[in-house]
């Protein structure tokens, strides 16, 4: 069947503030600020076209390779986000969910993720998924790690393991797979993000840097969905019969 015009979760790969500070003559956590700025207007507009869940890249377990004044600048930014942001996200029924390896980040910055996630857990309009220190492979192997546990301590049989399993047990395992993936930035692939939970999303590729899309950019990419056929390995007969 076609694609409805609203997804239930969309992805994003949050791509181009480097580049976008480049451009405008800027330091590179201006850029990264205004990137903050990029994700407020898109949260607001998911809201308004009803998307039930948004998973955003802040910080990938390669990005701690950058440059250690950009990394630093980062993290700053990213705690000072938590903490400032919580009153907005429990006014508009935001809960907050922080995914990944935190054992390289500052006792504060762990601290601000904790306050943020109980202050909004009972939000219940847009669950926003802010993926940091986190990997694709990094999901899959710690998944697999936690079953061999559960193998060992025998909650488990290693032949009980299949695909529903798997699924129970992934860091987005109480949520619903991903419908559409869309980097921006014009880069053409996923960076190692949600490797598991992407398997059938459709992607689509945004050619504007991050801290200039918006509303509007979000609208095209989701017309763009509209007009994809998800057949799920089906033929496209089967799925319009």
């Amino acid at each position: 069947m076609t694609a409805p015009l609203t997804p239930g979760h969309i992805a994003i790969i949050m791509d181009g503030n480097n580049r976008w500070a480049k451009l405008h003559g800027k330091r590179q956590l201006e850029g990264h600020a205004a990137g903050a700025d990029a994700l407020r207007r898109v949260i607001r507009r998911c809201i308004e076209r009803g998307v039930h869940t948004l998973s955003v890249f802040a910080f990938s377990s390669e990005n701690w390779k950058r440059p250690k004044l950009e990394v630093d600048g980062l993290m700053r930014l990213f705690e000072k986000s938590l903490n400032d942001e919580i009153p907005e996200l429990v006014k508009n029924e935001i809960a907050l969910k922080v995914i990944g390896d935190r054992s390289r980040f500052s006792r504060s910055l762990i601290g601000a993720m904790v306050r943020a996630e109980e202050a909004t857990v009972k939000g219940s309009r847009l669950k926003l998924n802010v993926f940091a220190n986190y990997g694709g492979r990094w999901d899959i192997v710690d998944t697999a790690r936690r079953l061999a546990t559960q193998v060992r301590d025998g909650l488990l049989t290693s032949e009980a393991i299949d695909e529903q399993i798997f699924e129970k047990n992934h860091h987005l395992a109480d949520q619903q797979a991903v419908d559409l993936m869309i980097r921006t930035g014009g880069e053409h692939r996923i960076s190692n993000f949600l490797l598991w939970q992407s398997a059938y999303a459709e992607l689509v590729f945004s050619d504007v840097l991050w801290p200039d899309f918006g509303g509007e950019s979000l609208d095209a990419c989701l017309l763009d969905y509209a007009g994809r056929e998800r057949r799920f390995g089906k033929t496209s007969e089967q799925v319009r019969g």
